[in-house]
């Protein structure tokens, strides 16, 4: 699908030369003197490298459709890990490169997961933004903070720190962002 240069937004895929990009920031510059355009900060969608172009609004780019899916998440064997499609059953493995080490410390048993394909290849797993995690080690309350100014460290069952209020204990269950690992609440279930 054609669309124009000043059109692309952040987390559309376009092809631009001969490679896959995830549009990640995109900044509209008007320059004193000469045309506006888009300054786009790009990154390949196999090997994670970044690039930054400019796009004028008269430039045609190609924005590509990427099949999405959702599969539940089986487990893991090493650096590979196993997901079931929820409408065929079909199994599919991938490698951690491509589920992205900081995301696969949050894969839970029968986690539903998005991947996206083109061309019959996956090329990204999503996760649910949030993830319920249990704390199991939390620095003890120095008297004389304040909950509304300090976060102190915590580690949940995976392994990964996060830093959390001062009123979080060991064995309380909280809601974790999977994208930068930080607490969002105390989890009401």
């Amino acid at each position: 699908m054609k669309i124009d240069g000043n059109a692309i937004r952040p987390g559309n895929v376009i092809e631009h030369n001969g490679r896959l990009w995830r549009a990640v920031k995109t900044q509209h510059v008007k320059p004193g003197k000469g045309g506006a355009f888009l300054q786009v900060e790009l990154k390949d969608i196999r090997d994670g490298t970044k690039l930054n172009e400019r796009f004028r609004s008269s430039e045609t780019i190609e924005r590509v459709r990427l099949e999405q899916k959702d599969y539940q998440f089986l487990f893991a064997d090493g650096e590979d890990y196993t997901f079931m499609d929820q409408e065929t059953y079909d199994q599919i493995t991938l490698n951690v490169d491509l589920v992205g080490e900081e995301q696969a410390k949050f894969l839970q048993d029968g986690m539903v997961v998005t991947i996206e394909s083109f061309e019959e290849e996956p090329i990204s797993v999503m996760l649910p933004d949030t993830v319920v995690m249990e704390v199991v080690e939390a620095d003890a309350v120095v008297k004389g903070q304040t909950a509304s100014s300090s976060y102190k460290p915590a580690v949940v069952d995976n392994g990964v720190r996060v830093m959390v209020p001062p009123y979080i204990e060991t064995g309380t269950k909280i809601v974790v962002n999977t994208a930068d690992a930080t607490f969002v609440e105390r989890f009401k279930g």
